[in-house]
Parts: structure tokens; C-alpha cells; sequence
């Protein structure tokens, strides 16, 4: 026996509202992001941070053997002292960075589009040396990860502008 609540009506009047307004995955067969898909190639990383950003460029857009598309990145980091105790000791850090980027056409090497991405993350320096060195790399780690993802989404919303 079917019964009708509220949150059934909800989601199904969602569903359709999100189907009629022309709603389409930007990966879709059809989709303006379908072509970054495997034809992109990420600069090659000089340091750790740019190995953990082209790292994640490569597991969200695929690695091409015959890329089309070529992404150049600068990183800037910088950390911060935000958690002070009442001897000036540092226990702990924020981590700003910003990656500024360029997607050209292989083909032409005219720039396609460009722009920057900035984000922070914060590490804990309270405990042993070890240990504030690996949340360090760790808080970098998940820096340079998620400028990477803020790449990708503004290649995304920007991909249906620049044609094929």
C-alpha cells in the first residue's frame, strides 16, 4: 500500500522542477564538461605541494596521453601563528594558499581561460615535533587538495564558454 507524506511530494516536485529546468550533468553525455575529461595536461610539480595539487588535478580530470588542453599553476602558501599561549609558545598555525592558473589549447597556445583560487586550512602545533611536522604536511596536503578541487569546478562552470 502506498502512502503519501509530505517528503515523498517534496521529492518528487523537486525532481521534476530540476528535469524541466533543462538540468544536465556537466560530465553527461551531452555535458559542456565532458571535454576536460582525459585531455588535459597538468605542468609537471616541482615540490611536494604542486606533486599533492597536479595529484588531485589528475584523479578528478584523468591523465591524457594525447592531451588537448594544457594547464600551467603558480602556488603561493603562506602559514600564520593564530594560537598564542601566555609564554608567545605557537600551538597553532593557519595555512593560506592561492594558485593562480592558465588552460591553453596545445593546438593554437592561445590561453583559454584563466584565473586564481585561495583557500586556508589549520594544523595543531601542540604536540611533539614529529608530530606537528606530519600535521603540517598533512594541513598542506589537504590545502593543495582542495585548490585543486576549486580548480576543477571553475574549469567546469566556465567549460560550455570556450567551445570544443
Amino acid at each position: 500500500m502506498w502512502s503519501c507524506n509530505r517528503r515523498t511530494v517534496l521529492n518528487l516536485s523537486l525532481a521534476l522542477a530540476v528535469a524541466g529546468c533543462g538540468f544536465q550533468p556537466a560530465f553527461g553525455v551531452s555535458g559542456t564538461a565532458k571535454k576536460l575529461q582525459m585531455a588535459i595536461a597538468v605542468d609537471p610539480p616541482g615540490d611536494k605541494n604542486a606533486f599533492d595539487l597536479v595529484e588531485r588535478l589528475e584523479q578528478r580530470l584523468g591523465r591524457s596521453s594525447v592531451p588537448v588542453y594544457g594547464l600551467a599553476y603558480s602556488i603561493g602558501t603562506q602559514a600564520n601563528g593564530v594560537g598564542i599561549t601566555q609564554d608567545y609558545a605557537i600551538t597553532r598555525y593557519n595555512v593560506a594558499g592561492s594558485v593562480s592558473f592558465v588552460l591553453r589549447d596545445l593546438q593554437t597556445a592561445q590561453d583559454i581561460t584563466s584565473g586564481s583560487v585561495e583557500g586556508f586550512t589549520s594544523y595543531s602545533a601542540s604536540g611533539t615535533t614529529v608530530s606537528t611536522l606530519i600535521a603540517e604536511r598533512d594541513a598542506n596536503a589537504r590545502l593543495m587538495r582542495l585548490l585543486a578541487d576549486q580548480i576543477v569546478a571553475r574549469l567546469i562552470a566556465t567549460s560550455g564558454a570556450w567551445g570544443q
